[in-house]
């Protein structure tokens, strides 16, 4: 145990007397703060940031033509070319289109050509007009008059989630908490990666420097690999703790230089303070801590059967694949649907429980037994990598000059002490 406390040691103060990382303590916190005013800015001004695109409207059904309005970056034209030749000048201009509206447009598909693709936000603009304008068509076809229904006001109806708790009924901030749980699921996401791609090139340059050869003269591979996980792990700790601190201060800097009346940093102080940030960064360190070691005993493992970083590949896909898969469904659907069969059963396997469970966590849904199943399987998936990993590393690191395939694995897995 005194070997393991002297590599953890080790690892722990090389990595963090390093100016890499305390420059990055201080700078990721501003970064982000950065990165989110600007996308808030260009989201903002989005409209201004687009150029105008022309539609050249070819229309021979004579519905459409005069009834499509031009908008602020949408400007509809009727040029009375025939399709060849309209093809043609888009040879010329990229931010030129033209919509070929055929006679019998609702059997025979509306096209909409252009040199390069079509932005979404175009189609989705020339969709929107055209069935407006087939409603209106469809319902002067039956004598409605739409002029009247035109005067009528139309309903804009909001509605206020409320969550009904032990204390009472209160806002459920949907928004906000989206924005936690994927928040959540993306610093996750890089953090194991970044962290168990520490541990893996560790290895590589000890192995590669055969300083590894000299060291287990001394502790056994098990305590060595077990030592480096631990120790850059306690860096990862350190790091995000710092930042947690540092983020705190900047918030209640920000928010009191902006806490004016009418400023909107009241109300969003106001959203964030209902949404329970220490149970959440609890269940974040525990996710963070035991997916780590869950991915960086891998790591590790993949490390010692290789000679240098570009044979890692072949190996790192296979391990990465879950969490990229769970990443990728968090952020695009997961958090949508919190509480569907996929994302329970997501959250449950220990591969993909770091992230699924990170999105859920922050909308309240997660029952205690599906907590308690989550957090003891990974656990027990944390030992049973470090298990197999361990095996693999101890010959791994000793084998130079071999190209490892999935087959020397399996077979210094079972090579017997």
């Amino acid at each position: 145990m005194k070997k393991v406390l002297l590599i953890i040691q080790r690892e722990y103060v090389t990595r963090v007397r390093k100016k890499a990382f305390i420059v990055m303590i201080f700078v990721v916190p501003f970064l982000i703060i950065g990165m989110s005013a600007l996308i808030g800015l260009v989201a903002k001004n989005n409209q201004e940031l687009s150029t105008e695109q022309v539609v050249n409207v070819i229309d021979e059904s004579n519905v459409f033509a005069p009834k499509l309005k031009s908008g602020n970056h949408i400007k509809f034209e009727q040029k009375g070319q025939s399709l060849a030749a309209a093809k043609a000048a888009l040879k010329d201009n990229e931010d030129l289109s033209v919509l070929l509206i055929p006679k019998d447009y609702t059997k025979t598909p509306v096209q909409l050509f252009s040199k390069k693709k079509p932005s979404f936000k175009l189609s989705e603009e020339v969709e929107k007009q055209m069935n407006t304008i087939s409603s209106a068509k469809s319902l002067i076809d039956h004598h409605i008059d739409t002029a009247f229904l035109n005067t009528i006001n139309k309903s804009k109806i909001s509605i206020t989630a409320m969550e009904v708790t032990e204390t009472g009924a209160k806002d459920a901030n949907v928004g906000a908490t989206m924005g936690v749980g994927v928040a959540c699921a993306i610093f996750i996401y890089l953090a194991l990666f970044i962290y168990g791609a520490q541990v893996m090139r560790g290895v590589i340059e000890e192995k590669t420097s055969r300083i590894i050869e000299v060291v287990i003269s001394s502790v056994k591979p098990f305590q060595l690999m077990l030592g480096k996980i631990i120790g850059v792990g306690l860096v990862g700790l350190t790091q995000f703790g710092a930042w947690i601190i540092l983020s705190v201060i900047s918030s209640k800097i920000v928010g009191h230089a902006f806490s004016g009346p009418g400023s909107s940093m009241v109300g969003i102080i106001a959203v964030l303070s209902t949404i329970p940030f220490g149970y959440i960064l609890a269940c974040f360190l525990f996710y963070f801590l035991t997916g780590y070691l869950l991915y960086s005993a891998l790591f590790a493992a993949v490390g010692s059967a290789v000679d240098s970083e570009t044979e890692t590949q072949q190996f790192m896909f296979p391990i990465t694949l879950p969490l990229l898969f769970t990443y990728l469904l968090s952020v695009s659907v997961l958090f949508q649907a919190p509480d569907s069969p996929l994302a329970v059963w997501l959250s449950i396997i220990p591969l993909t429980a770091p992230v699924a469970m990170m999105v859920r966590i922050p909308f309240g849904g997660v029952a205690p037994w599906q907590l308690a199943l989550s957090m003891s399987l990974m656990v027990v998936g944390f030992l049973f990598t470090t298990y197999v990993a361990a095996r693999i590393y101890r010959v791994g690191i000793l084998m130079y000059g071999k190209k490892a395939s999935y087959k020397e694995l399996v077979k210094w897995f079972f090579y017997k002490e």
